[in-house]
């Protein structure tokens, strides 16, 4: 009885584990996604909103913006935007990308964030929407502060940024349920490797990690870097994410448990 509770437990903090590295690729994601828009996009004001209150699903009624790049001002950050108003609500409800020229002076939407809109400063504007497998993750906004035509080659861009977005997401979303795992690495991580790797999987910075295990930063750094080498990747994003697929977070919990 006692062993069947003790498996039921840590079964949960596997679960809590995954749940929580996958909302550190999801923010990650995310994130980056909203900075590279500015930076490889050529916009001025790049934001992200997720389906309220936070999780994919197959019709959301609505989504909060949670990552920005470029702002000015903080009306838009952690704006909720339903299903349909707006530009993005737009693209959230038709699932496909829509534009204007000139945000405030759109006759195809609603004006329920102009406020917002004016304050940054903003006019041409284009959304698309993050969809995988029918789920929908979020939608993708890339703003300027000036009057002008989305080109194709702007377009082009934004979208193959959301596509590559859309997958990643859709890799850690299928995290909560059942998966393939993928190969171990064919040499072994050794002990302090797998509790490095847990540690940096919950969001751990190298020096609280260092912190945390009585190592040195510079330890902590080649510690990951091996686990890395050993597993093919290259950021602590693709880290987590391999790990989780082959089963050696759940290796490193158990570990550490016994």
């Amino acid at each position: 009885m006692t062993r069947a509770a003790d498996t039921d437990t840590r079964s949960g903090g596997a679960d809590d584990l995954a749940a929580r590295a996958a909302e550190l690729v999801r923010d990650a994601v995310l994130g980056d996604l909203a900075r590279r828009v500015v930076a490889d996009c050529g916009a001025d004001v790049g934001l992200v909103g997720v389906p309220h209150p936070g999780r994919a699903a197959r019709e959301p009624d609505g989504m909060v913006l949670r990552h920005w790049a470029g702002t000015r001002a903080d009306l838009l950050h952690d704006l909720v935007v339903p299903a349909g108003t707006g530009l993005g609500g737009r693209a959230l409800a038709e699932r496909a990308p829509t534009w204007v020229p000139d945000y405030r002076a759109a006759t195809t939407i609603s004006h329920h964030y102009d406020a917002a809109v004016t304050a940054e400063d903003l006019y041409a504007m284009l959304t698309v929407p993050l969809v995988h497998g029918g789920t929908v993750h979020g939608v993708v906004y890339a703003s300027l502060r000036s009057v002008v035509p989305f080109g194709d080659v702007r377009i082009a861009a934004v979208g193959r940024l959301a596509a590559a977005a859309t997958l990643a997401l859709a890799g850690a979303a299928a995290w909560s349920g059942p998966a393939g795992r993928s190969a171990l690495p064919s040499t072994p991580l050794t002990r302090r490797e797998h509790e490095v790797l847990r540690w940096a999987a919950t969001g751990r910075t190298n020096p609280e990690i260092a912190a945390q295990l009585g190592l040195t930063r510079n330890t902590v750094t080649g510690y990951l870097k091996g686990a890395m080498h050993k597993l093919g990747v290259r950021n602590r994003t693709e880290l987590a994410l391999v790990a989780r697929e082959s089963g050696l977070l759940e290796a490193a919990r158990a570990a550490r448990v016994s």
